[in-house]
This record gives structure tokens, sequence and C-alpha cells, in this order.
């Protein structure tokens, strides 16, 4: 690459999931019903916990904001990846590459803080159910649904315009689905030590301190469920919060694992197999695992089957 040959990029160039042309069709299969499960699941959520007045508490306040977080940044890689499978050229304008990148730094770090918020809701309920209705009150939802937000976005914007502003090689050819930071810094001619610190740095701060939030959380839970004196309460609760956990465990694994592993170890083909994970499968099974298991859930929705049978009858 001459790096003092530079030129004005209109596009890039996703070279996908795989190359294998055989594969092409399965994949753009099974992605469909993947992300389309996700769309249908997560809408599903957030109109549920909008119209049944019984799901209007911090619970399910959360939930409906972690199903709008998934639902974003899935839709922000999935249709594009869709595209891509029955298309013979896999190209992305440049500013629709910066959008798409914009738009997933802002899901996904908002995702990390609403499972934070998620697991101090769980705690408060279970372990100081007394304090709940204060420590859990109204205020405190939207304060710790707004923060993520607003730093989520700071984040993205600094991160974008930090690559975005520099000097591209005439290689334009990304080594993964969509615009994610890391290939995209591969292509700088520019010197990109200081993006790669700063995005070092607030990986390793958004994953560490949002993680130890919902262990710690977990951990007192766990605590609280082996002082209850009811086996049957004991096996719903670690049910629950083993499931909540699994989904927790796959998403930081995989950012982990995409993020923050030394550069010299990095393989884009590893790393589309770990995006795969947080872009498209923890989005279609949060859904699943946080509301479908759930009584009130399902109540819910047996309460509006019942009420659109009744005005179609």
């Amino acid at each position: 690459m001459n790096k003092q040959n530079l030129t004005v990029l209109t596009k890039f160039i996703l070279m996908g999931i795989t190359d294998r042309l055989e594969l092409q069709a399965p994949f753009f299969g099974l992605f469909f019903i993947i992300y389309t499960v996700s769309v249908v699941g997560n809408l599903g959520v957030i109109i549920l916990t909008n119209v049944d007045s019984r799901l209007q508490t911090p619970m399910y306040f959360f939930l409906r904001h972690l199903a709008f977080i998934d639902l974003g940044y899935s839709t922000a890689v999935g249709p594009k990846m869709l595209v891509n499978f029955v298309t013979n050229q896999n190209t992305i304008p440049y500013n629709w590459c910066a959008i798409q990148l914009s738009v997933f730094i802002l899901f996904i770090i908002s995702e990390l803080f609403i499972l934070s918020a998620m697991a101090y809701d769980r705690y408060v309920a279970i372990c100081n159910p007394l304090l709940y209705t204060i420590a859990v009150s109204q205020r405190v939802c939207w304060v710790l649904v707004i923060i993520p937000y607003v730093y989520s976005a700071f984040l993205s914007v600094i991160v974008t315009e930090k690559i975005f502003t520099s000097s591209f090689c005439g290689h334009n050819v990304i080594r993964h689905f969509y615009c994610d930071c890391l290939p995209l810094l591969t292509l700088l001619c520019s010197s990109s030590h200081d993006i790669e610190l700063i995005i070092l740095i607030f990986s390793a701060f958004n994953l560490v301190s949002s993680l130890v939030i919902v262990l710690v959380s977990y951990i007192l839970i766990l605590m609280a469920i082996l002082r209850m004196n009811s086996a049957e309460g004991r096996h719903k609760t670690f049910s629950t919060c083993g499931s909540h956990l699994t989904v927790v465990l796959v998403l930081y694994t995989t950012l982990f694992f995409t993020y923050l592993q030394p550069q010299t170890n990095h393989s884009f083909d590893t790393d589309k197999i770990a995006s795969v994970f947080y872009t498209l499968i923890i989005p279609m099974l949060n859904p699943m695992i946080y509301s479908l298991r759930n009584k009130e859930v399902k109540c819910a929705l047996h309460r509006i089957w019942k009420k659109w049978h009744k005005l179609l009858i």
C-alpha cells in the first residue's frame, strides 16, 4: 500500500461473512430468520410494555429500552449484511459507512450499561424490596437510561470523527460484514495510534465497569436466594438468574475477545464469528430470555389476545 498515493474514497467494499458462493444462499436464509425473529421479538416487547398497564414497572421500563437498543444495532448491521448475500458487489457508500459505525457504537455501549441498570434493579427488588420504590423510582430509572445514551453518543461521535477525518489510502476493502472501527483502522494511512488508544481505554472501561456491576449484583442476588426457605423459590430464581447471566456472559466474552485482545493476535475471520453473536444472536435471544419466559409477559400477551379476539368476533 503506497501511503503517499492518497485518494478520496467514495465507497468501501465489505468482504462479508464468507466469499464461498455455495454458502451465500444458506447463510442468507439463516440470518434472515434470525434477524426477523429479532425484529418481531424486540418490537413485541416495546409495544407490549407500552400498552399493558400492568407492565409499567421499572423492570419492564429497562426491558423496553433493552429491546429498543437491540433493535437499533441489529438493524444497523443486519439488513445491509442480508443485501450483500444476494448482490455481486458488496459496496457501502463512504457516508453510510460512517453512519453505520456511529449507530452501532451508540447502541452497543448503551446495551452494556442498560444491562447493568437491569442487574441493579433485580438486586434491589430481591435483596431490598422495602426500599424498591425509593431506590428504583421513576426519576432514577430515567437517569440510569439517559446517562448511558448521552455517554454512548459522546463516544460514538469521538471515535467516528477520529476515524473518518483521518487519511485513507486507496485500499477500500473492509475485512468484515459491516463498518467496524478495528477493520477500518487497517485502511488508514495516517497514524492510528491515538485512535487505537482511545478505543482500547474506553472499551476496557465500558466492559469492565459494567460487568463488575452485573456480577456484583448477581452475586448478592444469589446469596439472597441461598437464604430462601422455599426450595421452589430458590429453583425459580436460580433458573431466571442463570439464563440472564448466560446471555450476558456470551455478550461480554465476544466483546472482550474482539476489542481487548492484542492487535498482533487479531484475526478478522474469528472476529466475524464473534461479531455475529453480539450483533445478531444476542438481540434475538434477549426478548426470549428476559420476556417470553416471564409469567407476567405471558399473562399480558394472553390479555391482549383475548381483547383482539373479542373485537374480531
